[in-house]
């Protein structure tokens, strides 16, 4: 066998040496690729972490305003109790005060003749009795009788007063 020649021996070691060298870059950008990798899983973890920190606080949260709306709630059943109760305690007031009402609405409205009337008859009490007449004098006399004074004396002359 004969030795290979200096030529290929060199050529050999020149294609080895740059192999070495390529091999040693990709090496070298490799391991920047595997921290930045890293680097990134990282931050990703962070804010995996992050995130659910908020989603629990999120959660928190919307359990406290659930019970606070629960308890607004409550309250205004409470409230809506109350005031049906009131309503119904009013509609029976109305209800017995409707006839007193209708009542107070008849008298207004025989008020003015009433008060004609009290009027005219304080006119005649102003006026007063009739003078006692002459039995010979102008006039017939004035009786609750239809001309048959003998069977009725025991009623009395008709004379105008109000006890008003």
């Amino acid at each position: 066998m004969s030795a290979p020649p200096a030529l290929q021996i060199r050529e050999a070691n020149a294609h080895l040496a740059a192999v070495h060298r390529r091999a040693a870059e990709l090496e070298v950008r490799l391991d920047a690729a595997e921290r930045t990798v890293r680097a990134q899983a990282e931050r990703l973890a962070r804010h995996d972490q992050q995130l659910r920190a908020a989603l629990d606080e999120l959660g928190r949260a919307k359990d406290r305003e659930i019970a606070a709306l629960q308890e607004q709630l409550l309250t205004s059943e409470a409230a809506v109790h109350s005031l049906q109760a009131t309503v119904r305690q009013r509609d029976d007031l109305i209800g017995q005060l409707q006839p007193r009402a209708e009542l107070l609405w008849d008298i207004c409205r025989h008020q003015p003749p009433l008060a004609r009337l009290l009027a005219t008859l304080a006119e005649a009490e102003r006026l007063g009795p009739l003078p006692a007449s002459d039995p010979g004098g102008p006039g017939p006399p004035l009786a609750n009788s239809t001309g048959e004074e003998g069977a009725m004396d025991h009623l009395q002359p008709a004379v105008f007063g109000t006890t008003v």
